[in-house]
């Protein structure tokens, strides 16, 4: 049985739920968590495959083998990667940032951000506070995910920062923020059944993207988000991973490396589907 990682994220909502419709008769485990947790489970072989952070497969390139046509990405504004400050962007040099210690693919995205488009030097610590309230503690806070989401709805009177805009707007390319992942060893045990399921995935982006209506009106997180503002953020979101991705994924590891972050820019490697 294929053991899946789930992001516990609205982003990914759409996509499971196809899976779910269109291949109810499968069977497979869904371990739930956020990326970094699901990260570390890809690495040690607690799970199969997953969508996990991008930065992680630059990290053991060596490792993992990328699901061909899949990612979470953004095309523009991301609405779920958000820098909130009590200052603007250019008065951060040398002060402390606050990071969220749930995906290590944003937190390099924003040293990348404030270093290189900014030319700024900051400090960063990570913490597990997931409200403004951290503010308190330092300027400036980096949120991902459902909680960069609620936070936004509570964010009268600071500066937000949209990461994925900002990377659009200086590099003209995609942002990919996360890749459907296995690892090799995963590949040698459950092949066949790794295969069916990236196309089987591939089925459900499009059959996702095509039924974001009905599927808003089932999803959970239109309780708290609304179902006009919940299908708004799914629609700013590219589950694609063509040559335009593909270009600024490269370009995401190339500077990655540049910035020290990494130790080089890998060649992408993607599972093949033939048997």
């Amino acid at each position: 049985m294929l053991r899946i990682g789930r992001i516990n994220y609205a982003n990914c909502t759409p996509i499971f739920h196809a899976l779910h419709e269109l291949f109810p008769e499968e069977v497979y485990q869904y371990i739930g968590g956020v990326p970094a947790t699901l990260n570390s489970m890809l690495a040690s072989g607690d799970i199969d495959v997953c969508p996990s952070s991008s930065i992680a497969f630059s990290t053991q390139p060596e490792q993992y083998l990328i699901v061909p046509d899949l990612s979470i990405s953004s095309c523009g504004p991301v609405q779920s990667v958000l820098l909130f400050s009590s200052t603007p962007i250019e008065s951060l040099d040398g002060r402390t940032i606050l990071l969220s210690s749930e995906s290590a693919t944003s937190v390099n995205l924003l040293k990348i951000i404030l270093g290189k488009f900014y030319g700024l030097c900051c400090s960063f610590r990570v913490t597990d506070q997931t409200t403004l309230s951290a503010l308190n503690d330092e300027p400036a806070l980096l949120l991902i995910g459902d909680a960069a989401l609620h936070a936004a709805q509570e964010s009268s009177g600071l500066y937000v920062y949209d990461l994925g805009k900002i990377w659009f707007l200086r590099t003209g390319t995609p942002f990919v923020f996360a890749l459907w992942l296995t690892s090799r060893q995963a590949v040698e045990r459950h092949g066949c059944e790794l295969r069916r399921l990236a196309i089987q995935l591939r089925q459900a982006k499009i059959h996702a993207v095509n039924s974001l209506e009905r599927i808003v009106a089932a999803a959970p997180e239109n309780v708290w988000m609304g179902r006009e503002g919940l299908l708004e953020y799914w629609k700013v979101l590219s589950y694609d991973l063509g040559p335009w991705h593909i270009e600024g994924l490269n370009l995401f590891f190339r500077l990655a490396a540049e910035s020290g972050l990494i130790a080089s820019a890998p060649e992408l490697a993607f599972l093949s589907l033939e048997r």
